[in-house]
């Protein structure tokens, strides 16, 4: 079982030119597009999150179970769901608004245990700064590492969500020893501040840096460096991409029974770039269509 913990909201998408055109809300977050990746995947999945009662909310969950994804570990509330507003540039990246105050994922309170059977724990985005959940999902991440759980991390920053940048990097230091695989994009790497080695340094085992059309980069602890070029697609916008990443990442390590840090170790130049070129395929799925639209199993196979 892969339990990825974070936020689950809703998107509002434009639908043509012109800020306002047609907004259509898209079901979304970081790390519930990931659960629903993975469990297109095929990958045993449940999500570890609080979201509302409102309808917003019930779609949510409907999403997850349309995907296969375990949703008993869900906590509920009855404040509304939080709301980012997409805006999307000529070469199809989005940029995003967000309407958090009050909202139900704020409050999600660390659980007493994870479900049973769990190998691995994905965190990231907007969970990870907005309190005072953000300091719950911190205290999951610490305690599934302390029990040998691996643990994957995509900061997947929102800037503007910040209000003390430095404090925020310092914090983000602070998560790397109970973390296991590091995977951010190269904006976040350059906002962040710092380089692969220096973070493999403070305890990942590997660090996956994605450059967009350009491909992805490991970093291994162990000095290695391997990358693949990207897929070449038509673009329609990159909603979800990096989040199709994480999925296709954490689904592909599983299938090599390499969720352990010395299994990271052991992976290594072949193992590695069948693992980047699977997950710069499924991305590129996810780019073709609107909206995060991660792809199913069928839709890799070859």
């Amino acid at each position: 079982m892969i339990v990825v913990a974070g936020e689950a909201l809703i998107d509002l998408v434009p639908q043509g030119t012109g800020a306002l055109a047609g907004l259509q809300p898209a079901l979304g977050g970081g790390p519930y597009n990931t659960a629903v990746a993975l469990g297109r995947l095929g990958s045993p999945t449940a999500f570890c999150s609080r979201t509302s009662r409102d309808a917003f909310g019930e779609a949510l969950l409907d999403g997850l179970r349309g995907a296969g994804v375990d949703v008993s570990a869900v906590q509920r509330g009855t404040e509304p769901t939080t709301l980012a507003v997409a805006t999307i540039d000529a070469h199809g990246s989005a940029a995003y608004s967000f309407y958090v105050d009050g909202t139900a994922d704020r409050l999600f309170r660390a659980p007493a245990e994870l479900p049973e059977g769990t190998r691995a724990v994905s965190f990231g985005t907007c969970s990870l700064v907005l309190e005072p959940g953000a300091s719950a999902y911190e205290e999951l991440l610490r305690t599934a590492a302390a029990q040998g759980v691996f643990t994957t991390l995509d900061p997947n920053i929102r800037a503007g969500l910040i209000p003390d940048a430095d404090a925020y990097r310092v914090r983000f230091k602070s998560w790397l020893p109970s973390v296991s695989l590091l995977k951010l994009s190269e904006e976040d790497a350059l906002w962040l501040g710092g380089t692969p080695r220096e973070w493999l340094a403070a305890g990942p085992s590997a660090v996956v840096i994605t450059q967009g059309g350009d491909g992805l980069t490991v970093f291994t602890r162990d000095g290695s460096v391997h990358s693949v070029p990207g897929e070449k697609v038509d673009v329609v916008d990159t909603i979800g991409a990096g989040d199709t990443v994480n999925a296709a990442l954490l689904h592909g390590l599983s299938a090599r029974d390499a969720l352990s840090s010395e299994a990271l170790a052991g992976l290594g130049a072949d193992g590695w770039t069948q693992l980047l070129r699977f997950a710069a395929r499924a991305a590129a799925i996810t780019c073709s269509r609107a909206g995060a639209e991660p792809p199913y199993a069928h839709e890799l196979d070859g």
